[in-house]
């Protein structure tokens, strides 16, 4: 179930310590339906970190599609992808992004994961997303225009010989034709156990699949915990079930007036729809706070 906009609902709480870190989603987000960043949006991440606020981009995104967000990445250029399987910097022109930080899963985790999910989900179709591509089964869905540097049945993507194998692998994707999108979600956590991070951010019955531990939450602490940052500094937004560990281990947190009813229970505010600049308003209210103490 989707909420609108015009839904009533509390004004956003006011952050209880001065952030220092603004952690925002893309799609759905901070990212208009058209895929654009407003300018009104633009000026305020600015605006931001020219009052000393770090902004960092938290999506399921990889790294190859953050050219949309490159030119507003200001003075760090980083930004966590994947769902928390990578930290990149985005530095330089689109496409020379370097890989900062990797968090991994093991091919054999995911072989065994591709095996539990055929069962529990007959139907089901696989891609894998390596450090330097896309990789999916014949009868996998092509969601984006992303050409796949490899098309084989996922146990042949994953084997040690595999084209590519010598990279990564960020996250296994999961689609299916005709299971609900929530639905889907709950059959493969319910199948698959604590093996692995399974989440989804598509309106369509697409799952991802991270490693163990590894989500936008734990890969945000861990780059906070590096720059000595609490996770009550963090203000944080977003619009889908990937965002759900992020919203609730930040210190204030916002789901969009378009978000998925588990981000709006998770979230401890709202605020208005990615197309209404919502991440704007928010940071606009905190920056105009800051000058009134």
């Amino acid at each position: 179930m989707y909420v609108t906009s015009t839904t009533p609902r509390p004004r956003p709480p006011a952050p209880s310590v001065p952030p220092r870190l603004i952690a925002t989603d893309l799609d759905g987000t901070l990212l208009r339906d058209d895929k654009s960043v407003s300018e009104r949006t633009v000026a305020a991440l600015a605006a931001a970190e020219a009052a000393g606020i770090e902004v960092f981009f938290v999506t399921g995104r990889p790294a190859r599609w953050m050219d949309v967000v490159s030119d507003h990445v200001h003075g760090h250029g980083l930004a966590i992808c994947g769902n928390g399987a990578a930290v990149v910097d985005l530095h330089g022109s689109p496409g020379s992004h370097r890989f900062v930080k990797v968090r991994d899963l093991s091919p054999a985790t995911a072989l065994e994961v591709v095996g539990i999910l055929r069962a529990a989900a007959p139907g089901t179709s696989f891609a894998i997303e390596r450090t330097g591509g896309v990789h999916h089964e014949p009868a996998y869905p092509p969601l984006h225009l992303d050409p796949a540097v490899g098309v084989a049945p996922a146990e042949k993507l994953l084997a040690a010989g595999a084209d590519g194998a010598d990279q990564p692998v960020l996250k296994v994707l999961a689609h299916h034709p005709e299971i609900l999108p929530d639905a889907f979600l709950t059959l493969a956590r319910i199948a698959v156990g604590g093996l692995v991070e399974i989440t989804r951010s598509s309106p369509t019955a697409l799952l991802e699949i991270s490693g163990p531990g590894v989500s936008k939450a734990s890969t945000l602490a861990l780059c906070c915990a590096e720059r000595g940052i609490s996770h009550e500094e963090v203000v944080a937004f977003g619009d889908m079930p990937n965002d759900v560990e992020m919203l609730t281990w930040a210190g204030v947190s916002y789901a969009m007036g378009n978000a998925h009813a588990d981000v709006i229970a998770a979230a401890s505010g709202r605020t208005v729809a990615n197309n209404e600049d919502g991440v704007a308003v928010v940071i606009e209210r905190i920056l105009a706070e800051r000058q009134e103490r």
